[in-house]
């Protein structure tokens, strides 16, 4: 058996000249960045698991990536979070278990909305008019057929400060807007 050093520029290099061809590739791939070890041979492996390890191993990247998110809907597994760093410290306990369980009991703070216009006063109906074009980028026929279908919503997923201003801007002149 031999072993060839490959830098990860010449894997690059490699890489980025080869064509989608797996058998040029595949043996560049093997034992990257690995060491040959004197120990004992590993214990025989189930056939049916041989031959699953070998078929992944030849998939790409992508064709990888799409196999795990598949697995994950048929396996019904969720993604896992990572815990922030320094969170049980910040609770105030040792236990990082308790410090999970303090943190489900506090109901999590929104930071995405949608803002929508529910009502308006009939006075204000050319300033709110002008400020939905703007907001928008619509043309004011637009905008007057939107403000005139109220309830509508204007946005979603907006950021906490920004569904702020909206609705502090159109209150103002006269909108009633709720946020969800």
């Amino acid at each position: 058996m031999s072993l060839r050093l490959i830098t990860r520029r010449s894997l690059t290099n490699t890489l980025s000249r080869a064509t989608v061809n797996r058998v040029t590739v595949a043996p560049l791939l093997t034992r990257f960045n690995s060491t040959v070890t004197s120990a004992a041979p590993a214990e025989p492996v189930d056939p049916k698991i041989a031959s699953i390890v070998s078929e992944i191993s030849k998939l790409t990247l992508l064709e990888t990536s799409s196999l795990i998110t598949e697995l994950k809907t048929q396996l019904n597994i969720p993604d896992i979070a990572m815990p922030v760093a320094g969170a049980a410290v910040s609770a105030g306990s040792a236990d990082p278990t308790a410090a999970k369980a303090e943190e489900e009991e506090k109901p999590q703070e929104k930071t995405i909305f949608t803002v929508k216009l529910e009502a308006f006063d009939a006075k204000s109906k050319p300033k709110i008019i002008k400020e939905i074009k703007n907001l928008l980028g619509l043309s004011l026929v637009e905008a007057k057929k939107f403000v005139e279908a109220a309830p509508k919503v204007l946005k979603d997923n907006v950021a906490k400060e920004d569904a702020d201003k909206i609705k502090a801007t159109l209150e103002g002149l006269g909108a009633k807007i709720s946020l969800e």
